[in-house]
């Protein structure tokens, strides 16, 4: 049963975060916002009892009032906000939209504050990388500064609470929301988790960690699919990027759309209420995610919203997210006696306890006079630039194209994605003085020389590139230009929650125009901006260079003319592999050998017959304008107990012309244990500065706690033997040294 192997789960609480180097860190805000987070002690005690105190006040519908989450839109009734009958709002922007509702809360009988939601996923006004951009950074101290000004934007509009960030795992590119998560890695994953709850909770918003748990794993890459989760694996890879955010503070969480193992999320106890709120001590509350709880139907657990909402409150669901189905029907419920008043009364009690660890009874309302000016600050833009340039992953540069030539005299920039209409007129009915967004031809002219001239051809109607324009100009002012630039990608419908595909090329009609480019035999810059990574097999075989993005956000088109020219050394590793051929996936970095493992090809070894088994671009991999070398590995002592540590160093030199800013990766394997263990597995990464020429030592400390595994029964187990330890610059590193796991 899962809430018995819901066991100790001591890996989960041990992610341990990397070193922050000097190069990482950011300089702190020039004006401080209102951090957010648990209260203790005395404090959390006399919320407690001011909890008490009020609901002793309520109805039973003031209380089931509290559980009911509505949004901005035709259907949304003001009324039951008078009312008390509404706990929480969503997808209000406009700040004096949230006034009038804040101020629609002093009508009720108990004045019971709002939660006011968003989906902030990456940026608010100012917009940075998707998450999957922002983890491809390798810079956690960027990342949270990042979370932080999305969070402080918000706030300053009413927002006090966002639906992020996603930490679902996911091996499947063709899952459209993987541009939500930080990739396929569960350690990368899970700093990224912390990292991003505390920026976003120091910036004045509670949030919101999802989906749980294993939305991720969709067969085949389908959104909102079943989920199948060994439970060695649910423990080892699923949860604990949850439990790194919920350890950082996340004040509540969202179930998944999906069945787990059978079960749907929205109505399974043994995660909800047994491991989190039994096993892991969670406070908080948890959301249902858009209408899932009357979906409990449709997934054929509930023969009607009535006994759907009673299915979903009693396993752990506290609000409802845009499903009418508590407001509804959960008071009728109770007066039945199939929903006890205590399950009721918890459940707003943990709504409500949300609420004053908020500050939000003794905050005053939205000033929407006030919001402009926190918006698009030098400060944001400035991390937006930031993370935009060090998101961006140099995947291949043949010859050293890259940086622009002084010898390059014209550039064709070709693709609307590089200059998208809705970005050159931007309009903005909020009034949150929203910025134009430097196109990519503007940004590439103010940073090359005065006699380069830069040409541009949309070549699409829109950026996605689903029809052409004027295919023939753009072809024609490439074949005029020494270099193309062909900026590319996913955009439009093609990437995002409900945009799962089943083929990763290049969308529409954009892979011929490329063909068309590199049949002029001009030089050809291939740059991405994509939401998952794609397969760019035939593109890796025929232009000269690839710059990949996940959607740069407000600077990223300025970031990708920083790096193209030069100002910029590209720093950017893979956070999830590339595969070659759809036909590869699940492809991952961390897999576990076999009992016929690659040699030599041969027939019945475990191989593809018609494509290689390696990634195009695998795990942690991204070139630089300099050269790293990696020398010296070694342990501090050859052995350590279950229980102790190792300091593990290695000598790191710039071995190229530029200062350049390298991912150090650490990579652990157990050759022999009682389970199939991964080939290799991230424990720990570093990413410093280093001047050309420069050597220097960088250093973990590796503990022997963190080097186990869970069983099928959910125990966590760390085993003696032999542990080989990897360092370099990507999964594929073969810089090695050991050390001697031991019991004593």
């Amino acid at each position: 049963m899962i809430s018995r192997l819901a066991a100790p789960l001591l890996a989960l609480g041990l992610v341990l975060p990397v070193a922050t180097t000097t190069a990482q860190a950011q300089a702190a805000p020039s004006a401080a916002a209102t951090p957010v987070a648990w209260k203790t002690g005395r404090e959390a005690a006399a919320i407690e009892r001011r909890i008490d105190a009020l609901l002793a006040k309520m109805t039973l519908e003031e209380k089931v009032g509290q559980l009911h989450l509505s949004g901005r839109g035709d259907g949304f009734d003001i009324a039951q906000v008078k009312a008390g009958r509404m706990g929480a709002v969503m997808n209000f922007v406009v700040p004096a939209e949230v006034l009038a509702v804040q101020k629609a809360v002093r009508e009720s009988r108990l004045k019971i504050p709002l939660i006011i939601g968003l989906d902030a996923v990456h940026g608010f006004s100012t917009y940075f990388p998707l998450p999957l951009g922002q983890a491809a950074s390798w810079n956690p101290a960027l990342i949270e500064q990042a979370a932080y000004w999305t969070g402080r934007e918000a706030a300053a509009a009413g927002i006090n609470w966002t639906f992020a960030p996603m930490v679902d795992m996911s091996r499947d590119p063709r899952w459209g929301r993987v541009l939500e998560g930080a990739g396929e890695d569960v350690h990368l994953a899970s700093v990224v988790a912390a990292a991003r709850t505390r920026g976003y909770q120091r910036g004045g918003v509670a949030t919101s960690v999802k989906h749980f748990v294993g939305y991720g794993a969709g067969e085949a890459g389908r959104d909102y699919n079943s989920t199948w989760i060994p439970t060695s694996q649910l423990f080892d890879l699923h949860l604990p990027p949850f439990k790194a955010s919920f350890d950082a503070g996340s004040m509540t969480a969202m179930a998944a759309f999906n069945a787990l193992n059978g079960m749907p999320a929205t109505a399974h106890r043994g995660m909800l209420t047994d491991l989190l709120r039994g096993q892991w001590g969670f406070r908080g509350f948890v959301t249902s995610d858009f209408g899932s709880i009357t979906e409990l139907r449709l997934h054929g657990i509930a023969m009607d919203d009535a006994e759907a909402a009673r299915k979903a409150l009693l396993a752990g669901i506290d609000m409802d997210m845009m499903g009418d189905v508590y407001h509804k029907h959960l008071a009728a419920e109770v007066r039945a006696g199939r929903v006890p008043v205590k399950a009721l009364d918890e459940a707003a009690r943990r709504v409500l306890r949300v609420k004053f660890h908020l500050g939000l009874f003794d905050k005053p309302d939205v000033d929407p006079a006030a919001a402009p000016a926190m918006m698009q600050t030098q400060g944001a833009r400035d991390v937006a630039l930031r993370a935009a340039q060090e998101g961006a992953m140099l995947l291949k540069n043949a010859g050293d194209i890259l940086p622009i030539r002084p010898s390059v005299k014209s550039v064709a920039v070709i693709g609307a994605m590089a200059r998208p209409e809705d970005e050159r007129v931007w309009t903005d009915p909020a009034g949150l003085g929203r910025r134009v967004v430097q196109p990519l031809p503007e940004a590439l002219k103010e940073r090359l020389p005065a006699d380069v001239a830069v040409t541009y051809e949309p070549a699409f109607t829109k950026a996605c590139g689903t029809e052409f324009a004027d295919r023939e100009a753009a072809i024609r002012a490439a074949a005029a230009s020494d270099l193309i630039i062909a900026m590319l990608g996913e955009d439009c419908e093609f990437m995002g929650e409900g945009a799962s595909r089943t083929r990763l090329d290049l969308p529409g009609v954009q892979q011929p125009l490329l063909e068309a480019l590199v049949a002029t035999g001009k030089p050809v810059v291939l740059v991405l901006a994509t939401g998952r990574p794609l397969v760019l097999t035939w593109a890796d075989a025929h232009v000269a260079a690839i710059l990949q993005t996940f959607h740069g956000g407000t600077e990223g088109r300025t970031a990708i003319a920083d790096i193209l020219t030069g100002k910029v050394n590209p720093s950017g590793r893979v956070p999830m592999s590339f595969p070659r051929s759809v036909g590869q996936i699940p492809v991952y970095y961390d897999h576990l050998p076999t009992g016929r493992p690659q040699k030599i090809r041969q027939r019945y070894e475990s191989i593809f017959i018609d494509e290689a088994n390696e990634p195009l671009y695998p795990f942690g991999h991204g070139l630089s304008y300099t050269r790293f070398t990696y020398a010296n590995a070694r342990v501090s002592k050859p052995s350590m107990r279950l229980g102790g540590s190792v300091e593990v160093s290695v000598d790191v030199t710039n071995a190229g012309p530029r200062d350049g800013q390298e991912v150090v990766q650490l990579y652990v394997r157990q050759p022999v244990a009682s389970r199939s263990r991964p080939v290799r597995q991230l424990k720990a990464f570093d990413k410093p500065m280093l001047r050309a020429g420069e050597t220097r030592t960088v250093t973990f400390r590796l503990e022997g706690s963190r080097l186990g595994a869970h069983d099928d029964a959910g125990r966590y187990v760390v085993e003696p033997g032999l542990v080989e330890i990897y360092l370099g610059g990507s999964s594929q590193t073969s810089v090695m040294t050991q050390v001697m796991l031991t019991k004593s």
